[in-house]
């Protein structure tokens, strides 16, 4: 029987701590977060917890011990213990026994026997990996552990002398995708995209951005989508112009452009998908032209994402095509060179082309190497997406004034130039226009 992907990833872990001279992880997973006085917000485990493990219940936490070879466990999962009595209340818990048969792990204890375990087992240990600093809470009770081994000094125990930020270690894991992660990559990428197509089936002068919203969360569960990636953006009108714009109660007019920044969440794996459409089902000239000069530059930042690339080329790319297209349409005077050189360019478009996409939509891992740019190796997934935005002004031509635009795709670095995971989904004049036809 295959290894399970968690079970493999907890391996490459544990060698690389031994590479660096060993040590123990402490990787505890995300609280349940109250959402109004006794009821939670729904569960979501930690990202870097759910990498290792695929554990999915609260208060849990993932010890690994490395450089004991087979003196040892090696992988340890504290967590709830099997409780007949609540499962009635709040459904089925593993406990134990059933989460160490479940998930692979070497020993698993229950979560009130953290505490007076941690002592244990980080004394005598050259390193401690850990994220300091991210949770306050965490770091106090790390704080008391390592203390506790301290105050056996005259006993001979040791507390670990370095501390490793552990999740600098998992975002260069993170940052290159295994099969199991492309395959649900793929899949989530799938359910947007017959998410974004029901959308613009959906739209029409009269409705309200909310509605067009239910579709996407209607879709997103009826095909097995846990939750969404993040806050649907349904921007209509002057709201396209807003890019992080989630209010979603404007009506729809005759004539608005919509603007739909929307992904799912599958097994913990985000899509991040963006098309802008004509809500009566017709560009207008003007709307043409901003929507063909931002598609040009998407195409031309796809076309940059390769191995061997930079991170930064893609937005290079698409920056060269945006500028030119608005010296063309009047929005911008100069040169080419000027408006890159000056930054003018930055009042129509102002963020960057992607950003890295996995577990979180906004995925872990560093976007410089040192002071140079990341390549861009096969398996590191990111989005491209080139927008420009264009508000009423003496200076711009009215015909432009609110139309806002961003095309955004998902891709898969492949050995030979990239995979748009979310290819199917229509963003072409000619293809949108013909879907809200029929």
């Amino acid at each position: 029987m295959a290894e399970s992907p968690f079970h493999v990833r907890r391996i490459s872990l544990l060698s690389r701590m031994s590479a660096a001279g060993g040590g123990v992880a402490v990787i505890p997973t995300a609280p349940e977060r109250v959402r109004n006085r006794d009821t939670t917000f729904p569960y979501r485990a930690d990202s870097y917890f759910h990498y290792l493990t695929g554990f999915p219940e609260p208060e849990a936490v993932l010890v690994l011990i490395a450089g004991q070879g087979n003196n040892g466990p090696l992988s340890i999962l504290f967590c709830r213990e099997k409780d007949i009595e609540k499962e009635i209340w709040d459904g089925f818990r593993y406990g134990p026994a059933g989460a160490c048969a479940t998930f692979g792990f070497d020993a698993a204890h229950a979560i009130g026997e953290l505490d007076a375990k941690l002592a244990e087992l980080l004394a005598d240990q050259p390193a401690l990996w850990y994220s300091l600093g991210h949770d306050a809470a965490w770091d106090a009770r790390i704080a008391a552990a390592l203390n506790a081994v301290r105050a056996q000094t005259r006993a001979g125990k040791r507390a670990p002398a370095t501390i490793h930020d552990v999740r600098a270690t998992l975002d260069e894991m993170r940052l290159v995708k295994d099969a199991h992660e492309i395959a649900l990559m793929r899949k989530a990428a799938a359910i947007a995209g017959d998410a974004h197509r029901r959308a613009m089936r959906c739209a029409a002068p009269g409705k309200f951005e909310y509605e067009i919203e239910a579709e996407f969360l209607h879709e997103f569960r009826r095909q097995g989508s846990q939750f969404p990636a993040y806050s649907p953006i349904v921007a209509a009108g002057a709201n396209t112009c807003v890019l992080h714009y989630v209010g979603n109660d404007r009506m729809l007019n005759d004539g608005d452009l919509l603007l739909i920044d929307a992904g799912c969440e599958l097994d913990g794996y985000a899509s991040d998908i963006t098309r802008t459409f004509p809500v009566n089902g017709k560009f207008s000239g003007p709307q043409a032209d901003v929507y063909g000069l931002v598609l040009d530059a998407q195409a031309a930042a796809i076309a940059a994402t390769r191995p061997g690339a930079t991170f930064l080329d893609p937005h290079d790319a698409a920056v060269r095509v945006l500028a030119q297209g608005m010296l063309d349409l009047k929005l911008l005077e100069g040169s080419l060179a000027g408006v890159i050189e000056s930054g003018s360019y930055k009042r129509f478009y102002m963020h960057r082309a992607g950003h890295w996409l996995g577990l979180d939509v906004h995925d872990a891992g560093e976007y410089r190497a040192g002071e140079e740019w990341r390549v861009l190796v096969p398996g590191m997934a990111l989005t491209v997406e080139p927008g420009c935005y264009i508000r009423p002004a003496d200076d711009v031509p009215a015909a432009f004034h609110n139309i806002g635009v961003r095309i955004e795709d998902d891709v898969l670095v492949t050995t030979d130039g990239c995979e748009i995971l979310t290819v199917d989904t229509p963003k072409t004049i000619t293809a949108i226009e013909e879907l809200m036809r029929k």
